[in-house]
């Protein structure tokens, strides 16, 4: 008898082992998951506002060699502009922490989106010839190329080449950015992988890091900075280096840098965030 009570008291423990080694593995598992930034990713664009409804902020620009070595902060922090409204909880790369009262970005809410997105492309009005030492894929802006803003479009959220379309399908939007149309803004400009994949509608469209006219004003959406320093970010952006954008008030930096393995910013900003 006694060696069967030991007999079952071993198979009891080893159950135990056993799902809490499971357990133990989805947690291990699930933190790793929370590792937003993606390991391929050696150029990092970080942009602070003081709040949620905050429409200036700060752009830092980090560096790696590789995954595995520290951030390098680069240079002096740029001032930049945000949407009208501040900040929107925005579709991005992998943005699974919604805060607490914190808005869902929308389709002409006024809202810069918040969270982490991927940098695909750059773009402006100058033939690429005349983009020295570009190192992403460019788009020349003419007067046919549109970002289409209307939710019922299949273009939804792309920017497109109207006479392309009209040579093989039909133009089914009412609403869009003519880009070419846009001065100054869109002279020079990043364009943002918000709402990509999937495409959701309503979500908001035509997200970009682009030139201000006024470091006074606010954006409709995107994000604003002086010319030349736009003009400093292109060239220095690396499609070889899988460039990253996030955008989140000095608050939720702060509380998401163990969490997200976030940089830690050589900067007082970060650290004077009480109430954000």
């Amino acid at each position: 008898m006694k060696l069967k009570y030991n007999l079952k008291v071993t198979l009891k423990n080893i159950v135990q082992i056993i799902v809490l080694t499971i357990l133990f593995t989805n947690v291990f598992i699930s933190a790793n998951d929370e590792i937003a930034i993606p390991k391929s990713t050696k150029q990092i664009l970080i942009v602070i506002t003081d709040s949620i409804t905050a429409t200036k902020g700060l752009l830092y620009t980090l560096e790696r060699d590789s995954s595995s070595l520290e951030w390098k902060q680069l240079n002096l922090p740029i001032k930049v502009v945000m949407g009208r409204n501040g900040l929107g909880w925005g579709n991005g790369i992998k943005n699974p922490y919604l805060p607490k009262n914190f808005p869902q970005k929308v389709e002409g809410d006024g809202r810069s989106p918040a969270g982490i997105f991927n940098l695909t492309s750059v773009f402006g009005y100058n033939a690429k010839e005349q983009m020295k030492d570009l190192k992403m894929p460019y788009i020349k802006v003419n007067e046919m190329t549109e970002c289409i803003d209307d939710p019922t479009s299949k273009y939804y959220n792309q920017i497109v080449s109207k006479d392309k379309i009209e040579e093989n399908d039909k133009v089914d939007w009412s609403s869009s950015e003519k880009m070419s149309q846009a001065g100054i803004y869109y002279e020079l400009g990043v364009v943002v992988d918000y709402n990509c994949n999937p495409i959701v509608k309503n979500s908001g469209s035509c997200i970009f890091l682009h030139n201000w006219a006024d470091s006074n004003e606010t954006m409709a959406g995107c994000t604003g900075m002086a010319p030349e320093k736009m003009k400093e970010i292109i060239l220095w952006l690396d499609e070889s280096k899988n460039p990253t954008l996030i955008q989140l008030t000095k608050r939720i930096y702060y509380d998401l840098i163990e969490q997200w393995n976030l940089p830690k910013i050589k900067d007082s900003y970060i650290k004077s965030s009480e109430n954000s």
